[in-house]
């Protein structure tokens, strides 16, 4: 009897590290891998520079939410290399200079969620395994979620983390794969749909403390990216035909 308590509580200590591992910090390399190769590229999906392409919202009856660019951004992302931009359409003279921030006056107390939404969904290339993005969280104890879209629109909240934190911090998040039935779960391909395939971010979704869901809150995004997978993308054939007619 002991031993097989031994072996269980061995089984559950190794349950919890990998579950720390998945959500403090997900490996790219292991999540979601049905493939022979895998071409894993840092991709830059958003660096909001652009104000009028996210807006705040909150119940009229909870408060007051309004959004607008500061020059500025973290530090931090200095020591991380350099992502590739695709598709994105970005200035390389005047990229990368601002930060986007959200501001909420609350009415009163009460588990509120407040969004910052994308005009249109964000297309993310490949089959994505990561999204990060950085946050300056102002120490409440509020919960940051992303919202993202699948292959068939169905939308997904995938918790970055609480924003009990000073300062600006990288929240990262590792998508889940598709159930094994291929019809359930977070779709990002179906080879019966191919061309069609990947993530869409919708926005940003932050869940309010009843306790700290008073007053004015402040909250700042910068450098929103993925970490998807472009083998397929990038190793087509040149003389392959583009289906989608």
């Amino acid at each position: 009897m002991k031993r097989i308590i031994a072996v269980l509580l061995a089984l559950g200590a190794v349950g919890m590290v990998a579950a720390q591992q998945t959500v403090g910090n997900p490996d790219p390399n292991r999540i979601g891998v049905d493939t022979a190769q895998q071409k894993l590229q840092t991709v830059s999906v958003d660096k909001f520079e652009s104000a009028g392409f996210w807006n705040v919202f909150i119940s009229p009856d909870a408060g007051v939410a309004n959004g607008r660019l500061f020059v500025g951004g973290p530090a931090g992302k200095a020591d991380e290399p350099k992502a590739e931009e695709r598709f994105t359409g970005i200035d390389p003279n005047v990229a990368d200079r601002y930060v986007y921030g959200a501001r909420v006056d609350f009415f009163r107390r009460g588990f509120h969620d407040v969004f910052v939404l994308a005009q249109r969904p964000i297309p993310i290339e490949g089959i994505s395994k990561t999204l990060s993005v950085w946050v300056v969280g102002r120490n409440y104890n509020h919960t940051l979620k992303l919202i993202v879209s699948d292959f068939f629109n169905n939308q997904f909240e995938l918790t970055l983390g609480k924003l009990n934190f000073q300062g600006w911090k990288k929240l990262s998040v590792a998508i889940p794969p598709q159930n094994p039935d291929g019809r359930t779960g977070i779709i990002q391909r179906n080879y019966h749909y191919n061309n069609q395939m990947g993530l869409k971010i919708i926005g940003f979704k932050i869940e309010t403390d009843l306790m700290e869901s008073f007053g004015t809150y402040y909250l700042y995004f910068d450098d929103l990216r993925a970490v998807t997978d472009l083998f397929a993308e990038d190793n087509r054939d040149e003389d392959d035909m583009v289906d989608g007619w």
